[in-house]
């Protein structure tokens, strides 16, 4: 016997109907490789700032010629102290870059848009 009241939760409102094999995970914001925006974001952001004279950050991130520029000028510009001070400097403005940014405009700006530089 129906009374019209299935599948409603308290006070009438409707309930969305169960997937076989209980509740389906929500996806996260993901890049093009799957992975999670926001801890790829978070690692970049953190690796610019502790690390970023070495370029880590842009390996992370998947660009690879970025990051041996910055670290091949880190290392020959040890010679003289200057190189991975400039570097560095470039590293900690694009951590912090990376930890204010939105996961969307992170996702955008690059992931999709492979943005290399600031």
């Amino acid at each position: 016997m129906t009374t019209g009241s299935e599948g409603q939760g308290p006070q009438g409102t409707p309930q969305p109907e169960q997937q076989p094999g209980g509740p389906q995970p929500q996806p996260g914001p993901a890049g093009p490789e799957g992975g999670d925006v926001s801890s790829k974001k978070l690692l970049a952001g953190i690796l610019g700032i502790v690390l970023g004279w070495l370029g880590i950050h842009k390996f992370v991130l998947g660009y690879t010629k970025e990051g041996v520029i910055m670290l091949v000028v880190s290392i020959v510009g040890m010679l003289i102290l200057i190189g991975p001070m400039v570097v560095g400097v470039i590293g900690l403005i694009e951590g912090i870059l990376y930890l204010t940014k939105s996961d969307e405009e992170f996702r955008t700006t690059y992931i999709e848009g492979h943005k290399g530089w600031f």
